[in-house]
């Protein structure tokens, strides 16, 4: 499975213009963050999970070809917001774009995207295939798929586990059957908000901690906001399993 990161960065935290922190004055590639997403390529299918405000420029910058389904994790615009650049690919592939996704996550794209589900639609308006996933393990086009139920502060959240690849974002708590979905797991992508305690996501500490609990032979964190400070700073000091991913990485899982 090849996997890259469309985008390693995150709303929260996001500086007003003019912001002379070192992060955003950084020449440093690594540091320029676009909202989280990432691209799979397994048994010749191509899948994204989420779709940003920066959809359109990540698919652009790394020049995908196919998109075979969209996998959601949760409904906030941070991981919503590009669903309508999926047009492109309606029209490339003349096909209605298949998107998988828990029942409120698919109730809040029928509300955001209503346009696209009229009866009588504008004509080039995105096609959209609506499939309703719960917490159980289901197979798209023989790929098995495994949720991974977390929370974020009070809201219900599906990470994913494809193969040896397991994959979650904005996630406080992880509950104990998920640890148990993680097992075994090879590549590990978590959530890193901050160095500084946040309500809602795991700081850097605590990435760490649950990082080495899954005990995979590698993590990597994402949904990173310039509050963590420079890459070339934090990378230093994390462990040798573990690393700070950043825009455009691929790796193998």
């Amino acid at each position: 499975m090849k996997v890259t990161f469309l985008g390693t960065g995150t709303s929260q935290g996001v500086p007003v213009i003019g912001c002379d922190c070192e992060v955003c004055q950084s020449l440093d590639y690594r540091d320029k963050r676009l909202r989280s997403s990432v691209h799979l390529e397994v048994n010749n299918q191509s899948i994204v999970i989420d779709t940003g405000p920066d959809f359109r420029q990540q698919m652009l910058r790394e020049r995908t070809q196919k998109l075979d389904f969209v996998l959601f994790t949760h409904s906030h615009k941070d991981h919503t917001a590009g669903l309508d650049d999926v047009r492109a690919f309606n029209f490339k592939q003349n096909m209605d774009m298949p998107l998988y996704g828990t029942a409120q996550v698919l109730h809040q794209l029928k509300t955001e995207y209503y346009y696209a589900f009229l009866e009588k639609k504008y004509p080039g308006t995105p096609q959209l295939q609506l499939n309703e996933i719960n917490e159980d393990p289901f197979q798209v086009s023989g790929i098995k798929i495994t949720p991974l139920p977390v929370v974020h502060l009070h809201m219900p959240v599906l990470g994913f586990r494809i193969g040896d690849f397991s994959y979650i974002t904005d996630a406080k708590h992880i509950p104990d059957e998920t640890f148990m979905r993680l097992k075994g797991t090879k590549v590990f992508v978590l959530n890193a908000l901050q160095r500084e305690t946040h309500i809602a996501h795991f700081n850097l500490e605590e990435a760490i901690a649950v990082a080495q609990k899954v005990g995979a032979e590698k993590s990597y964190f994402t949904h990173v906001s310039h509050k963590m400070g420079l890459h070339c700073e934090v990378a230093n000091e994390l462990p040798p399993s573990i690393e700070l991913a950043y825009d455009g990485l691929v790796i193998s899982a």
